[in-house]
């Protein structure tokens, strides 16, 4: 098993040229993130539960959006396997239309009617009125965070995750200014609380925009050739539709399945509390993850570029399993030291951070150990799937890997758990755990037939 992590250190060399931009850039995402939870939980755990509840929509917006960006990626890594620029250009502009169409659709919602797309997520009159007056801000600012994750996902599937660490981090940066700035009426600015927070978001998306738009202008390595972006032709279109579809689909009933997890939440005895020790177990998770998840950014570029450039079979097939590994031996580790972390140091440093209630705490060490006892499956099928099986033109299979046991399982017992036999955040959360199980041995059998490696620039 172990055999197949001898890939010379041209390999490692190249994982890390691409894995590490994107460690930093979701460190600082998820780290300013969690800033940003800690800066709204001073205004006390309902404005924290009601933001949690405002983010579940947006939360399906991003993950359709990356699935178009995620789709794109299957064909422009290959492409860029071949240095077929004219094909990239054409599956960008594609992209825009999709995510930019969508993204205006969903904003829409949010500002016209917020109160009553709220309240089909909780029956808490009082967080929906809260997460209401915060989604009718934010929800614009997705328009343009979605045509702008479109260009850098592009650029990260060229091989230049750099670009977009340093965007990100310039709109993290802003947000987080602003933030303090107009949650609690520093720097000059009115205390706005739940309002400021969406204000700060709207504005840092905006200024991403730009930049995002200024680099592809003067961007020499790839030149955006707008006649071909705004008319992608129809072929493409064809093999976009092909291969981006089942990936939508993917993170898109992905993401609604697992925001469901929270509408369960959200309907249990003591939501406020389980919701705001979600928001805080959540966090913690997206910074101890960033790792596992660039390993599998990196996985998708590497094994497209390799079959883009013509490389064996058995090649390409070593390539994936040694990326699985290493991306659970990475769980491994995760997982264990942030449940020693949990244990020692929740209690006494981080919890007081957020102001939550002991009912809360208790809740948050719950959510966290099992969280992170089930990060080594989770960790491999992150890759498998989202690495390795779409890296390899093999979207289909892996979108029913991924949905399969989420819909089918996990998300049918956490509901009749929570919901129906009142077992408790326990249950629900064992439940939860059951898909990342199931998931790893039917993706680790797909892994091993080797159906999965396809070249998908072929017309």
């Amino acid at each position: 098993m172990f055999s197949y992590l001898r890939r010379g250190r041209r390999f490692y060399r190249d994982l890390a040229a691409l894995a590490l931009p994107i460690v930093l850039q979701n460190l600082i995402t998820n780290s300013l993130g969690m800033l940003d939870t800690f800066m709204v939980g001073r205004l006390g755990e309902a404005p924290m539960a009601a933001v949690t509840l405002a983010n579940i929509p947006i939360f399906v917006i991003q993950l359709m959006v990356l699935g178009f960006q995620s789709g794109g990626s299957v064909l422009i890594s290959q492409h860029w396997g071949k240095k077929d620029t004219e094909t990239i250009n054409r599956v960008i502009g594609i992209s825009f239309y999709v995510a930019g169409a969508l993204s205006l659709l969903f904003a829409l919602v949010m500002t016209l009617a917020p109160v009553r797309f709220m309240s089909l997520f909780s029956n808490n009159a009082e967080l929906v009125e809260i997460a209401a007056r915060y989604a009718r801000i934010v929800g614009p600012s997705y328009v343009f965070n979605s045509l702008s994750q479109v260009y850098l996902g592009a650029q990260r599937s060229m091989e230049n995750p750099r670009v977009g660490l340093s965007v990100l981090a310039l709109s993290m940066c802003t947000n987080t200014v602003l933030n303090y700035a107009l949650i609690f009426g520093k720097l000059g600015a009115p205390a706005l609380g739940v309002v400021g927070a969406a204000a700060a978001t709207l504005i840092s998306r905006v200024i991403e925009f730009i930049v995002t738009f200024l680099y592809a202008g003067l961007n020499r390595r790839f030149r955006l050739r707008w006649s071909l972006v705004l008319r992608p032709g129809r072929e493409v279109a064809g093999r976009f539709v092909r291969y981006a579809t089942p990936v939508v689909l993917n993170e898109t009933l992905w993401g609604l399945g697992t925001s469901l997890f929270s509408t369960v939440m959200g309907h249990m005895e003591g939501s406020t509390q389980i919701l705001a020790a979600f928001t805080v177990s959540g966090n913690i998770e997206k910074i101890a993850t960033v790792m596992v998840f660039a390993v599998a950014g990196a996985a998708a570029i590497i094994v497209g570029r390799e079959i883009g450039r013509g490389e064996s079979r058995e090649t390409v097939y070593a390539i994936g399993a040694a990326l699985n590994l290493i991306s659970f031996l990475v769980g491994l580790v995760v997982g264990a030291a942030v449940i020693v972390l949990t244990l020692t140091l929740a209690e006494p440093l981080l919890y007081p951070l957020f102001r939550l209630s002991p009912a809360a705490r208790s809740i948050a060490t719950t959510m966290m150990i099992l969280l992170f006892a089930f990060m080594p499956l989770r960790s491999f099928n992150t890759t498998n799937v989202v690495g390795v099986l779409r890296g390899g033109g093999d979207v289909k299979a892996a979108s029913i890997i991924d949905l399969s046991p989420l819909w089918l399982i996990s998300l049918p017992l956490a509901a009749l758990a929570g919901l129906v036999f009142h077992w408790g955040i326990l249950a629900v959360y064992l439940c939860i755990s059951l898909d990342n199980v199931i998931k790893f041995f039917i993706g680790l059998a797909r892994l091993r037939s080797g159906k999965w490696i396809r070249d998908v620039t072929r017309i």
